[in-house]
């Protein structure tokens, strides 16, 4: 991409303005402003004169150096917005059941406006995708001191009735039926759903597809506690000191 490229693309993002909507100022086609932008087009040497003429900005600037936000908002009373009118990434807003609206939850989650109401996280993931945020609240998938605690929040992706037999065996799933959530691993059987906690003491739950209401795969995962990682650099650094000694031994 060329700096002048480079640079209407920040003028429009200063701007707010679409490619069309600067395209038309200046009486080029779209296209053809998106190709300047890409570098994959020079720009006539009259149209490059127009546009920095019009925001007061010195030819050498538009096409030696990239122009950084606070120099076009120096250039021209024209180009100063406020930071509303800045381009920003946008997140997902991702809806958090806890144990204060889980009960909530199961009644009015087709409730848009219920949904709208829920603790919201703000998350730089899909946004195309559906999203919800579940605070763990049983020891279920914990095993050996290792896995899910309670309070430790789970990010899973909407699953579709018709997607459900495509996972896999094994797949960590938010289940809700009529009165409840259950966080398992998840074996498809026919009509069979078989729910498996990674707890080796708790039973494997067995429900008909028809009484699943919504099934939400397991993405990504919030600890509420810090890994011991002085713990873990103490038994790396033990076990490279008795590889050492080995070494030693062998020649010796």
């Amino acid at each position: 991409m060329s700096f002048f490229g480079k640079n209407i693309k920040k003028i429009r993002g200063v701007k707010g303005l679409s490619q069309q909507a600067f395209a038309d100022m200046f009486d080029l086609k779209r296209g053809t402003l998106g190709a300047y932008e890409e570098g994959r087009s020079e720009p006539k040497i009259e149209t490059i004169i127009t546009i920095a003429n019009y925001f007061s900005i010195s030819i050498d600037d538009m096409l030696t150096a990239e122009l950084t936000v606070n120099q076009l908002l120096r250039f021209n009373d024209q180009l100063t917005v406020s930071p509303e009118e800045l381009e920003r990434e946008k997140f997902a807003s991702v809806p958090c059941i806890t144990p204060n609206n889980a009960g909530d939850y199961l009644e009015y989650s087709l409730n848009e406006q219920f949904m709208q109401d829920m603790p919201q996280l703000q998350l730089p993931i899909n946004l195309d995708k559906r999203f919800i945020a579940y605070t763990v609240d049983s020891l279920e998938m914990t095993s050996r001191d290792e896995g899910l605690f309670p309070k430790d929040i789970v990010i899973a992706e909407f699953v579709p009735s018709n997607v459900v037999s495509k996972l896999n065996a094994g797949t960590m799933v938010l289940v809700v039926t009529a009165d409840q959530f259950i966080l398992r691993r998840m074996y498809l059987t026919g009509k069979k759903l078989t729910l498996r906690a990674d707890h080796n003491k708790i039973e494997d739950m067995t429900l008909e597809l028809s009484q699943v209401k919504q099934v939400w795969r397991a993405r990504y995962v919030f600890y509420r506690r810090l890994p011991e990682i002085a713990n873990d650099i103490s038994s790396k650094m033990n076990a490279l000191q008795q590889q050492m000694e080995e070494l030693r031994k062998l020649t010796s």
